[in-house]
């Protein structure tokens, strides 16, 4: 009986350092608004954070700005973007469509346009990585969670 235990512990440990390697190992590409697309929102920069508040940015992640007509995207510190500064970016300015980036670690990313007063019309947005921000991925928590319990059960009533 005791072995038998140890073995559905070590399955059970196994399962969830599986899923731990699989979520780790999934990564999402996301366009900057969607289809609005990396341009001057209609109705200032609501749009952009209501935009990124509802995905799940994780590290490994690509973020795609993509636009037509005259734009450019560049990665700014905080109070930059806070205050629309385009003399400092951190790295090049991308001046052509699609620029991409790649989210390489778990703190906080700001993006501005830097023609003439774009980000003052709400060109801008903040990426913040590793925060769940939308109920599907709380549902996916749930689904994988209530899974891997059935997985568990039905391992341990076959072995004893």
């Amino acid at each position: 009986m005791a072995s038998r235990l140890g073995m559905g512990l070590f399955l059970i440990a196994s399962l969830i350092a599986a899923m731990g390697l699989f979520q780790t190992a999934v990564a999402d590409t996301y366009t900057v608004g969607d289809d609005l697309g990396w341009t001057i929102p209609p109705g200032g920069s609501i749009a952009y954070s209501t935009w990124a508040r509802t995905k799940n940015f994780e590290i490994n992640d690509t973020i795609v700005f993509s636009w037509t007509n005259t734009h450019d995207v560049a990665e700014v510190s905080e109070a930059d973007y806070d205050n629309c500064t385009k003399t400092n970016p951190i790295g090049s300015v991308q001046q052509t469509s699609p620029a991409n980036f790649t989210l390489d670690s778990n703190r906080s990313r700001y993006f501005i346009c830097t023609i003439s007063n774009h980000c003052e019309l709400g060109q801008k947005v903040t990426i913040n990585i590793g925060e769940w921000n939308s109920a599907s991925s709380l549902t996916i928590g749930a689904a994988l969670s209530l899974l891997l319990s059935t997985i568990v059960i039905s391992l341990l009533s076959h072995q004893i």
